[in-house]
């Protein structure tokens, strides 16, 4: 039996946690002002009042809270990558702890919208989006804190880290 190759879907902005470490979404933060931004910013700052154009690239909070969030009910477009037969997740726009900074992403395996609401504490996770040749692609997830078994036990089964 071969190992599995586990990558970033997206490589360099987020880390997979591999190693021992927490997984974490990489961002970027301005030198002169302070302001972050994920993805990355690599050309100027996002702050309208700040003229820089120099950053430093840093791990974001890896807990903040859910700011809104929806289910994807449809299959999206490509370049997705989506299971055959398409199941549905939801997703959460979640304002980061310490940057208040808001970052899209899919919730676990397992949460519907009715496990949700504004303001529940969430954790950033990895769980593989989808396998293709002995490699598996890897996305940031939203975990509920406490969220139940049943979540756990399904991004468990499908090779996720839960």
């Amino acid at each position: 039996m071969t190992a599995t190759t586990r990558v970033p879907a997206i490589e360099g902005w987020f880390t997979t946690g591999d190693g021992g470490t927490a997984p974490a979404l990489l961002g970027s933060r301005c030198t002169e002002c302070g302001t972050y931004a994920f993805p990355a910013e690599a050309r100027y700052c996002g702050n309208p009042d700040c003229g820089s154009t120099t950053f430093e690239t840093v791990e974001l909070s890896r807990r903040g809270r859910i700011w809104s969030y929806t289910d994807a009910r449809y299959q999206p477009p490509p370049p997705y990558v989506a299971a055959d037969p398409y199941v549905p997740f939801c997703l959460a726009a979640v304002e980061l702890a310490a940057e208040k900074l808001v970052v899209m992403g899919q919730v676990v395996p397992g949460v519907t919208v009715d496990d949700l609401t504004v303001g529940d504490e969430v954790e950033l996770v990895v769980d593989t989006l989808y396998s293709e040749d002995g490699c598996d692609y890897l996305v940031w997830k939203w975990r509920p804190l406490g969220a139940d078994a049943t979540a756990d036990a399904t991004a468990e089964a499908t090779g996720g880290e839960a």
